[in-house]
């Protein structure tokens, strides 16, 4: 089953008798929270989720990058937030390109959650179909269900990205200005781990929603990402390198994530720093 939802589909699960809860990750690099954003108009019965503080560590390692992973009671106090049960199908969202909603996929499924879903194309695609929005906090009832253990996904560190980079292949999806070394607004220093390959998002993306899983294979297999091959990804800190886990995982590749990135790798001046194409 895809791990993709569409806004159709979606609309039809919120009419059925199957448990859902919606999560809004509202999301930017320039504005990291989206509450007021959430609070102005958001899918009906959708929880907002604070992605620095609930599907990240604020208070984490700086030697883990800007985004490190949230640890079990983290995650345990935002479902519980969230209002989540046992049984429920968990369907993340946030306004376009689904990059913060990715984080939600990838974290929550290496916490043992499996029934997850990500709206292809975010809040853009739920209104370009004159659905309706609700304004105003959400609060669910508390949920019950507990998460017992992290690890469910391959997570890469930094040693295991660098020996990745040579053995296999290492998806770097930043804009390719911040790959190349040429601009880096964010990180100590410009560039990308030695070995590294650019796929920068727009290059499987259409308008903010998924290409389909032929055209996905052929981007990835542009750059020898093909099936048996170990694939890993990164980014700046751990976000769209989740979103083009869950591309890879469209496609039919599993691959594992390095959650520092380049906000971890930079900030180490005993590891090399590659620069141009």
């Amino acid at each position: 089953m895809s791990n993709l939802i569409s806004a159709a589909e979606l609309a039809a699960l919120l009419e059925s008798e199957t448990p859902v809860r919606v999560l809004d990750v509202r999301w930017r690099l320039d504005k990291p929270d989206g509450h007021d954003d959430y609070l102005a108009g958001h899918i009906p019965g959708a929880v907002y989720v604070n992605l620095d503080t609930e599907l990240a560590d604020p208070d984490g390692d700086p030697a883990l990058g800007r985004h490190p992973l949230p640890t079990l009671d983290i995650l345990n106090t935002a479902v519980t937030r969230w209002g989540l049960n046992p049984g429920d199908t968990v369907v993340a969202y946030d306004t376009f390109a689904s990059l913060p909603a990715a984080r939600a996929w990838w974290v929550l499924a290496d916490a043992g959650f499996v029934t997850l879903r990500v709206l292809d194309g975010g809040l853009a695609a739920w209104t370009a179909e004159d659905r309706a929005l609700e304004t105003g906090e959400i609060t669910p009832e508390p949920g019950t269900l507990v998460l017992t253990r992290l690890g469910h996904n391959a997570v890469l560190d930094a040693d295991a990205a660098a020996a990745l980079a040579t053995s296999g292949v290492l998806i770097d999806s930043r804009a390719g200005e911040r790959f190349r070394g040429e601009s880096e607004p964010m990180d100590p220093r410009a560039g990308h781990i030695p070995g590294a390959v650019n796929v920068p998002s727009g290059k499987y993306l259409d308008n903010g929603h998924f290409l389909d899983p032929e055209r996905l294979r052929a981007v990835f297999a542009g750059v020898g990402a093909v099936p048996g091959a170990q694939i890993g990804t990164t980014c700046g800190s751990g976000i769209t390198a989740a979103h083009t886990a869950l591309a890879l995982a469209e496609a039919g590749l599993p691959a594992a994530v390095f959650a520092g990135s380049w906000s971890a790798w930079s900030r180490d001046p005993q590891r090399p720093v590659a620069t141009g194409a």
